[in-house]
């Protein structure tokens, strides 16, 4: 887990590197949610990405695609393209940098 705060002793870059671990931790969640099988993932909804950050940091948006990157890299721009928000926050639990949510439709097949 990376710790600190963007815009003080965590860089852009950091964080982007957070937001894709994140998202590799969505997908660990989906497959081993679905017995491991990806393909019953009819597509991304919506991500929410929370970024612990200093007042004057404004580049949450840039955080978040680390982990919109990457799932669009693994599901493809069909499934893996997603609206999302990405906003600033004071503080996050255990003093994490970022964390991120996630929405995602099924196929009927798999319910």
């Amino acid at each position: 887990m990376s710790v600190g705060k963007l815009g003080a002793d965590v860089s852009l870059e950091e964080g982007q590197k957070a937001a894709r671990v994140c998202g590799i931790n969505i997908i660990g969640a989906i497959n081993s949610a679905l017995g491991g099988d990806l393909t019953k993932v009819k597509r991304i909804v919506k991500i929410c990405c929370f970024v612990n950050s200093t007042a004057d940091f404004t580049e949450q948006h840039l955080v978040a695609n680390g982990c919109s990157d990457l799932l669009v890299e693994v599901f493809g721009k069909e499934v893996g393209a997603h609206s999302r928000c990405a906003v600033g926050m004071g503080q996050l639990p255990l003093g994490a940098s970022v964390e991120i949510d996630a929405i995602v439709e099924l196929t009927t097949s798999s319910l």
